[in-house]
């Protein structure tokens, strides 16, 4: 294979995912999966509070051509105007629903599903105010044989019957949750409750969090959905014997059950203004995934059972136990319809937290192009005192200009940030990265390390973020450039745009022939 078809490859499986995550509306799905919470009873009284909603699709759009326009000329036209055209006229509502097929009376009789991605809450002068955020979607049945053709879309060089029967199941059930209905225009109702546990740190509190004396109440989502199926709001919930955030430093769980929904279930948490979170990556940061290899990372994402990387287990079990009141959240930029086998593996690995992931109206190119910004941000901006942790990997682009504006954008915040150098421990990371945003920062204030074990024995909590025995070398300008390519070339910066581009074009023509065919 040559060199250049070969650094087209490595940048395809981010797009590829990007680009299924706009191909679920003319295909259906498996019956939905088992609850990951048992159903909770009903409350009669349910309330309604003052909301603060986020308008995300409107407010990213206004940072995108910011985002855009600094990337220079060599980004195609249609990519500059914001949306790609095989993201145009995609079928949706009645248009999706003949597509497979389903009459108004199929589809009403079909149960509705609810993903209740896992949220987090904060103090205010008026109270908690909780994040709810999620999808409605419907699953119809689809057959086996059909599963089959789509999932083998998103294996390269590999053929879903010749996977063996634990990963041809896997692959079928994460296609399905990609190729679902969603729902416009429902309500959600909420049932809170304490929760006992959460995460799987080493010890019952999980995460660093408490279990409230209270909480126990019922909350009807105050908006309906959008055209996607999504909801996402802050909404306050009443005290009930919950402990005020300005009287306490412990972070109070919350399971938060949808009404009519076996499947809709998730743990929320009320995370005080001052204290340390983390906010981490998941993919080749604590589980293996390889997205620089598209090949191995297809199949770990959509056959393979979920693997931790290394010993990071253990390194977030012990931040959990000895850094009070530490909170974790996960963010990861995978679209939301494949995220329950992330959450599912985060539960049973690491401690408990709560979750952002790539919403359905995040589909187009330029939107995805800022979303981990805008959902740092978001986090941010929610705890203005508190102390963060930004945890992530070098193969991510978007992660190498993101976290060190985060230092400039809120300044204090930033505690430490921790970069696993992907391409200095995996040979078949041939991404670029550039580290010219780490310039002016304090050097005890980030590392890039190469394997767990150089996390330990760091004083995060007094800002010591270096373990002075691992080199950095860091030239602060383009690194890990292959074909001999020097980090002062004035083809650098163009190679790495080029070969993501490239890769781009290359994922396109891929769904585009699925598209049409």
């Amino acid at each position: 294979m040559s060199p250049t078809l070969t650094a087209i490859l490595y940048t395809l499986v981010p797009l590829a995912t990007a680009s299924a995550a706009v191909l679920d509306q003319r295909h259906a799905a498996v019956v939905p999966e088992q609850p990951l919470i048992t159903p909770s009873p009903t409350l009669k009284d349910a309330i309604t509070k003052t909301v603060h909603r986020r308008n995300i699709l409107d407010d990213v759009k206004g940072e995108v051509n910011g985002i855009l326009s600094g990337l220079g000329s060599a980004i195609p036209s249609y990519v500059a105007s914001g949306v790609p055209n095989f993201f145009q006229d995609f079928p949706v509502g009645q248009d999706a629903q003949k597509s497979l097929g389903i009459d108004d009376d199929q589809v009403d009789a079909l149960p509705t599903s609810v993903l209740n991605i896992p949220g987090y809450g904060n103090w205010t002068d008026q109270g908690w105010n909780l994040r709810f955020h999620g999808n409605v979607y419907k699953q119809p049945q689809t057959s086996q044989e059909k599963l089959n053709d789509l999932a083998n879309i998103f294996l390269i060089d590999t053929d879903i019957k010749d996977l063996a029967p634990d990963q041809q199941a896997q692959a079928r059930n994460l296609t399905a949750s990609i190729f679902v209905l969603q729902q416009d225009n429902e309500n959600v109702t909420f049932n809170l409750r304490p929760a006992p546990t959460a995460g799987a740190s080493g010890e019952q509190g999980g995460g660093g969090a408490v279990t409230p004396n209270g909480g126990n109440q019922q909350v009807r989502f105050p908006y309906p959905t959008t055209s996607q199926g999504d909801f996402d709001a802050f909404v306050q919930i009443e005290s009930d014997g919950l402990a005020n955030g300005n009287s306490t430093s412990d972070i109070q769980r919350l399971n938060v059950y949808t009404e009519g929904s076996n499947i809709g279930n998730a743990t929320a948490y009320l995370v005080p203004p001052t204290g340390f979170s983390i906010i981490s990556d998941i993919d080749d940061i604590l589980r293996i995934t390889k997205i620089y290899q598209p090949k191995e990372g297809l199949l770990n994402s959509f056959a393979r059972p979920f693997v931790a990387w290394k010993n990071m287990p253990e390194i977030y079990a012990n931040w959990s136990r000895s850094i009070p009141d530490f909170h974790f959240h996960y963010l990861t930029t995978t679209p939301e319809q494949i995220t329950r086998n992330y959450m599912d593996f985060i539960y049973k690995t690491y401690p408990g937290g709560s979750f952002d992931t790539r919403p359905l109206n995040f589909s187009d190119v330029s939107a995805t192009l800022s979303i981990r910004k805008f959902l740092l941000d978001k986090v941010f901006e929610t705890y203005p005192k508190r102390k963060f942790i930004l945890m992530a990997d070098t193969s991510n682009s978007d992660v190498m200009k993101a976290y060190p504006q985060m230092t400039k954008d809120f300044p204090g915040q930033v505690q430490c940030i921790f970069l696993r150098n992907t391409s200095a421990t995996d040979d078949g990371d041939k991404f670029p990265y550039d580290t010219s945003g780490f310039q002016d920062l304090d050097k005890n204030t980030y590392m890039f390390f190469k394997v767990p074990d150089d996390l330990k024995g760091l004083d995060i909590q007094n800002g010591h973020c270096l373990n002075t025995t691992i080199p950095q070398n860091l030239t602060f300008s383009w690194q890990g450039l292959p074909f001999g390519l020097s980090k002062d070339s004035a083809a650098a910066p163009r190679y790495a745009m080029a070969t993501s581009w490239m890769g781009m074009v290359f994922a396109v023509g891929l769904a585009a022939a699925f598209l049409w065919v």
